[in-house]
Formats: structure tokens, C-alpha cells, sequence
């Protein structure tokens, strides 16, 4: 029995999933199960933990199955609205596509070459984020999140005619780096004026999720498991090797600058398709899916989630973190978007990283220097 009078009851509840990361589902039975913790926390009146084995569906699966289990709080009978993404169109011309199918050739050419050689010789640095080995796999995590406002993100996307993906992106750079220079080194003054105290070259590298399904985004349950759906249900990903280049900026806008370059560079290659291919050909043919990841400092991915307030069962849900264990690596971010909310969802090893909370700290922090150089370059108005 829980004690509703506890101490820290939020405290308890982030012990519990900790604690479930020390266990493994069994596969005798249906690959799932349901934790329900009847205890308020500061974010809501109970939490409802879904642990769901990954072969049963990616995040996107997942995620259009949770949706259409829930209905609209404004319309308790009427289904949420699916946040479907809008596909680019590509150029028109015969020299455009000679180019970019020249330039496509090209760039999966160079990123099959460097998923090779990440995953035999050239590693990340070994830095205070970075697993010794793959044994932390099997290792216990810690589940923390922060919460942003949706609109803050935004209002950096328009301002510099970026996306949002690669908005999240540039906060995470900053916040690594800023997290970094802290473990090399100490603060200098109050906080806002740093000492560099970072190595001249850190390698930081992250597996980056893509969902590669023809029509991305979240779709209703029915449509995914219909047959010959293009929103298909199921493990549809590959990944891409993402560079983090870890540095303190004076302009803080240069990271959003790199994260734009870096994701329209990896928006022309087959690296993640490619990667799903090898993936399948691991799965069917070695014991084991961990040799097809290279060994990395981190995993990204990114998924979006109901655009407006939802109902479980007529319970309210204040917040959705989506999260993982068992990856050979010490730090996984998660970011999800719910209603006017967006949150970074961290699955960390605390033996390797004993500060989360700092961490998060640093990508708020990083948020808000970010917005305000847009401010204060005049792309907005205060």
C-alpha cells in the first residue's frame, strides 16, 4: 500500500520506473504491462506507467495507438486531432533533380562510410556523458523531464525560418556544451559570463531517429493497421549519425545556424534507410540488434504529440514522457510536444551521469539565452 503522506511523492515515483528499468519483460506473455500509482505528485493527481516492448512498435506506433485510446477533454466523445506532418516539395526543373539525385548518390555514399567507421575505429570523445562500453546496456535508468512552453520554441522557428526539430536540436547543442564546460571545469562570475574550459576537439555523436514511413506523422490506429497502408504499423525507423559540435558561443543564434545546417545536410542522403536495411539484416541473421548501432555518446528522437488537451478513460492527462531502457548508451533524449507543452525526456546511467537535473537545467537555460538573441537581433518584436 502506498503511503499518500509520503515525504516526496514525486521523489517515489521516479524511484518506481527506475526500479522497473531493472527488469526485463517477460515473453511468455503478451509484451506489456500497466503500473498505476495512485499518489499526487506536483504535475498531477496519479501516474499511469506503460511499459511496452519495442518489437511490438516504434514511437510513432505507440504514440497513434495512445492518441486513439484517448478522447478531446473540450469533446469527451469526439478523437483527438493527429498532428500529421506535411511532406516538402521537392524542385521543379530538370537541373534541380540532376543535382539533387547527384547530391543524394554523394552524401549516403559518405555517411554509409562514416556509420562504418563510428562503429570499428572512430569514436567519441570520452567525455563525462559517454558509456565506457556497452555493457551499460543492461544497467538501470533514471527518468527525468522539463517541460518548455511550446510557444517559446516557436516563436525561435519563425524568427530564424527554421523548423522546430531543428530549434530543439540547437537547445540541445548549447545545453550539452554548457553541461560540459561545467564537468571541465568550474563557472567563472555569476553564471552568465563562462570560462571556456572545453578540450579544443570533441567528437559527441548522436544516433538520430527517423521515421520513414511515406507519409510522416501520427495517424489514427485504423489507418496504420490497414493493409498496404503507407502509415503502417510496426518498427518503420532508421537513423542518422548526428555531430554535435560541442563549443560555447558568443551568439548564441550559431547554434540553431550549425543544427539547420547539419539536418538539411542529412535530409539529402539514404544513411537511414540504408541503416533500417542493415538493421533487418542483423535482426534476421546474428543474435543480436546491438551490433547494427554504432557506439555513440547518445540517442535523439523526437515525436509529436496530441495538439490538444486529452482524456484517458475520462481522466485527464497533464503530461505524456515517452522514454527507453536498454540502449548501450548513457543518455537518451526524448522530445515530445503535447498541447502548448514540449518536453525533453531523459532516460540516463546515474553512475555516469549523477546530475540529470543539471543537465535539464542547461537546456532550459540555453533556451531562454537563444531567445533572447533573437530579441535582441531584432527579428522579433519584444
Amino acid at each position: 500500500m502506498v503511503d499518500q503522506h509520503m515525504a516526496s511523492p514525486d521523489q517515489f515515483v521516479e524511484d518506481y520506473i527506475a526500479n522497473l528499468t531493472n527488469t526485463q519483460i517477460s515473453t511468455s506473455i503478451p509484451m506489456w504491462d500497466v503500473h498505476i500509482l495512485n499518489l499526487k505528485t506536483c504535475d498531477a493527481e496519479s501516474t499511469l506507467v506503460i511499459r511496452v516492448h519495442h518489437s511490438l512498435g516504434d514511437g510513432t506506433s505507440l504514440m497513434s495507438f495512445l492518441i486513439s485510446c484517448c478522447r478531446k477533454t473540450s469533446e469527451p466523445d469526439a478523437l483527438p486531432s493527429f498532428p500529421a506532418a506535411k511532406k516538402s516539395r521537392p524542385h521543379t526543373g530538370w537541373f534541380w533533380k540532376f543535382w539533387s539525385v547527384l547530391l543524394l548518390a554523394w552524401n549516403t555514399l559518405v555517411d554509409i562510410w562514416m556509420c562504418v567507421a563510428t562503429t570499428y575505429f572512430l569514436k567519441d570523445t570520452q567525455t563525462p556523458l559517454k558509456a565506457p562500453s556497452r555493457a551499460v546496456a543492461f544497467t538501470s535508468r533514471r527518468i527525468v523531464r522539463r517541460t518548455f512552453c511550446v510557444d517559446d520554441v516557436i516563436l525561435v522557428k519563425n524568427a530564424t525560418n527554421t523548423k522546430v526539430n531543428d530549434v530543439v536540436l540547437a537547445i540541445t547543442q548549447a545545453g550539452l556544451s554548457r553541461y560540459l564546460n561545467r564537468k571541465y571545469g568550474k563557472c567563472m562570475g555569476d553564471g552568465e559570463s563562462w570560462e571556456n574550459n572545453l578540450p579544443n576537439s570533441v567528437r559527441l555523436t548522436a544516433t538520430l531517429f527517423i521515421n520513414l514511413r511515406s507519409y510522416p506523422g501520427i495517424y489514427a490506429i485504423a489507418e496504420m493497421v490497414k493493409k498496404h497502408s503507407q502509415t503502417d504499423w510496426g518498427n518503420k525507423i532508421g537513423y542518422v549519425l548526428y555531430p554535435f559540435k560541442i563549443a560555447l558561443k558568443d551568439n548564441p543564434l550559431d547554434y540553431i545556424r550549425d543544427a539547420k545546417a547539419t539536418m538539411d545536410r542529412k535530409k539529402a542522403t539514404l544513411e537511414a534507410q540504408f541503416r533500417l536495411f542493415m538493421a533487418k539484416v542483423f535482426v534476421r541473421f546474428y543474435p543480436t540488434k546491438l551490433a547494427t548501432f554504432p557506439l555513440t555518446t547518445m540517442w535523439f528522437s523526437n515525436v509529436a504529440g496530441p495538439q490538444e488537451e486529452i482524456s484517458l478513460f475520462g481522466n485527464q492527462v497533464t503530461f505524456i514522457a515517452p522514454s527507453l531502457y536498454g540502449q548501450p548508451v548513457a543518455l537518451t533524449i526524448h522530445i515530445i510536444s503535447y498541447e502548448k507543452k514540449i518536453s525533453m525526456v531523459l532516460s540516463v546511467d546515474d553512475n555516469i551521469i549523477p546530475d540529470p537535473y543539471q543537465l535539464c537545467d542547461d537546456f532550459e537555460e540555453a533556451l531562454k539565452l537563444v531567445k533572447k538573441a533573437v530579441v535582441a537581433e531584432g527579428l522579433i518584436k519584444k
